[in-house]
């Protein structure tokens, strides 16, 4: 970065954000980021790196409630959408970062088979249950069980979801990691292991503002590429109709990058129509692999920030933030609306415990689920 190209304030910016940031390897600030109503104090972990990436991780959820990186002039922003204080996450709850299961996505009906015994779960979206139902891992503290700085930091929280949580069987141990590397990568690795047959499919679900979560353009005219051949067309209550459709021709063909807004609302398209939007998942494979293989790319043109995102998941969950209403207000005090984020969720198949043509979601004792995804960030300026 050559500082004369800056003007006087962006410079003086830039070098007080520098004198904040490690001189080499990956630091790790503990700290509290609230206190909930039966006492419990809810952790908060922020991971920096030496270019200005900084990543901050709350118990609540498990979530990402900052995460700040520099655009191609140097100017730090935070581009993850959340609240300032616990209270906002009490009451207003709207997935910010956080980390949804035991099923994400959603369960037609709000119930499904396993080894010959139905299970009925919480109904929170229309007939079916969505992101694990009304108490959801996202509505949980989860303990910070290990923190480690160096060449990369990380962050390991756990939640163990006990036999019949929100109607799931067995008990669940999960664990989160989120590592922060030196070469601008982020990871969410989330494992589980359980004592007796159950389901798992979690996912992170980030809302992502690259131009900063404040900004007022919205993420509409962030450019997206999916790095998938065909979708999952559903009914009018969002779940698969187990049509896989190719993207050729459609407004869900986003193989070579397109502007979010460039589409979504084309009311021509009955897919559009029912999820006022995008809020489907794409297929870029059709198992789970033991390696990451790209998912999807999204750049905001005006500041040069971006991401590539890959992930050893089958699915991806491309949701253009359609129902952020209005009611809740973020950390730079600006009212959230419709298509002022965009969602990424590598994930198995919606629906997958109904509809076997999708795979597996079972998960039995001596397994262990395992869903990673890493964002190689990127802002347009060599370094």
């Amino acid at each position: 970065m050559k500082l004369g190209k800056l003007t006087k304030l962006t410079a003086a910016a830039t070098l007080t954000a520098m004198a904040s940031m490690p001189a080499a390897g990956v630091e790790v600030a503990r700290s509290v980021f609230g206190t909930l109503p039966d006492g419990r104090a809810v952790p908060s972990v922020t991971l920096t790196n030496r270019h200005g990436v900084a990543v901050t991780v709350i118990g609540w959820g498990a979530a990402i409630q900052s995460l700040v990186m520099p655009d191609r002039n140097g100017h730090r922003a935070d581009v993850a959408l959340g609240y300032a204080a616990l209270k906002d996450y009490l009451g207003h709850p709207q997935y910010f970062g956080a980390t949804v299961g035991r099923f994400a996505n959603r369960i037609a009906g709000a119930r499904f088979t396993l080894d010959g015994n139905a299970y009925q779960v919480p109904v929170n979206d229309g007939p079916n249950s969505l992101h694990g139902g009304t108490a959801g891992f996202d509505k949980q503290l989860w303990t910070v069980v290990d923190t480690a700085g160096g060449a990369s930091g990380h962050v390991t929280l756990r939640h163990v979801s006990v036999d019949g949580e929100q109607g799931y069987p067995g008990t669940l141990t999960v664990d989160a990691t989120y590592t922060l590397g030196e070469d601008d990568r982020l990871t969410i690795e989330y494992r589980a292991t359980t004592d007796r047959p159950t389901i798992v499919n979690v996912t992170n679900h980030s809302y992502w503002n690259l131009g900063g979560e404040g900004s007022t353009p919205g993420a509409m005219g962030h450019l997206v590429t999916i790095a998938a051949d065909s979708y999952l067309p559903t009914n009018a209550t969002a779940i698969p109709t187990g049509e896989v459709r190719p993207v050729a021709g459609t407004a869900f063909d986003f193989r070579t990058p397109h502007a979010v807004g460039e589409r979504v609302r084309d009311a021509t398209d009955q897919q559009l129509v029912f999820g006022r939007g995008y809020d489907h998942n794409w297929i870029v494979g059709r198992t789970v692999t033991a390696d990451e293989h790209l998912m999807a790319r999204a750049v905001d043109p005006a500041s040069g920030r971006g991401f590539e995102l890959w992930s050893n998941q089958p699915g991806l969950q491309f949701y253009s933030g359609n129902f952020l209403d209005g009611t809740s207000a973020g950390k730079a005090k600006r009212i959230y609306r419709g298509g002022d984020a965009i969602v990424f969720e590598p994930q198995i198949f919606p629906d997958t415990p109904n509809q076997p043509a999708f795979g597996l979601a079972r998960l039995a004792p001596g397994e262990v689920y395992r869903n990673v995804m890493t964002y190689r960030l990127s802002w347009g300026a060599a370094r």
